[in-house]
């Protein structure tokens, strides 16, 4: 199998079960409608498990631009791959969910939820607040690329590797994804919201293009600064890219901090000018 083709089944594979799950959960007449976000978390860690063992062998099983950038970012991975890579796990996210819309064809219309149908697709945040949204994809993403050298810095039994990762997409999900539905993928969320575009789902409504930078933007600042952050901590080896990347880091997380504490304090004064 072609690098190309690897990467692209690999991100259909992660989608049709990663998508599938918020379809069975969410979708009206589903037979999993409303297991819950545990049941989300536990499928999504085994969609990945089930990509990586499927295409692991062939291109190391990226399925994510994030994951890609950041080792090329690390000098783990040539920067000359990079755009073959993100090219294939793009289409096969959208292919993923066309799939997805595929299989669960009479669920649409019994659907009235605009917001439930686009879930299936991409994600969107617990509470709207751009900057906030943007450091949680960042942090959850973040851990992703230092979990993964983590893992990589460990002798499993051959074979174990995709289960350990697959745990590891659990564990950020269920400590960390409650913010923003933890999309810590570029591919997974734009590839399938532009299949929810493009696809002829009844009643679907908008797909909330607004929000759609930050579950790209989020997950490739962080990608890149997790494994940046790995080899400067871990293995000392620091960089201008480090240094220059923490910066940014550093005021994107006091900026979304003062945002939040504003708001909160303007809140305050509406509510003690009622009382008054």
């Amino acid at each position: 199998m072609s690098i190309f083709a690897s990467e692209l089944i690999g991100t259909m594979i992660l989608i049709i079960f990663g998508g599938g799950v918020v379809g069975g959960v969410v979708l009206k007449d589903s037979k999993a409608e409303g297991a819950g976000w545990v049941v989300i978390t536990i499928a999504w860690g085994l969609a990945v498990t089930m990509a990586v063992y499927a295409v692991g062998n062939f291109s190391g099983a990226h399925i994510n631009p994030a994951v890609t950038l950041g080792l090329a970012a690390a000098g783990e991975f040539p920067w000359a791959k990079v755009p073959l890579y993100v090219t294939a796990q793009m289409i096969g996210a959208f292919i993923g969910g066309v799939v997805v819309f595929f299989n669960y064809l009479p669920h649409w219309k019994k659907t009235e939820d605009q917001g439930a149908k686009l879930a299936v697709f991409s994600t969107d945040p617990a509470i709207r607040s751009p900057f906030s949204n943007l450091v949680s994809e960042m942090v959850g993403t973040f851990v992703l690329l230092m979990g993964l050298m983590f893992i990589g810095a460990n002798e499993f039994t051959e074979g174990l590797n995709p289960l350990i990762v697959g745990a590891l997409i659990v564990a950020i999900g269920m400590s960390l994804g409650g913010a923003t539905g933890y999309a810590i993928n570029p591919a997974r969320d734009l590839g399938p919201r532009i299949a929810h575009a493009l696809l002829p789902i009844p009643g679907k409504g908008g797909s909330d293009w607004g929000y759609a930078w930050i579950p790209v933007v989020g997950p490739i600042l962080g990608g890149v600064y997790g494994a940046l952050f790995y080899q400067a901590v871990f293995l000392g080896e620091f960089s201008i890219s480090f240094w220059g990347l923490s910066a940014v880091m550093a005021v994107i997380l006091i900026g979304a901090a003062k945002s939040e504490l504003q708001k909160g304090t303007t809140t305050a004064d509406k509510a003690e000018r009622k009382v008054s």
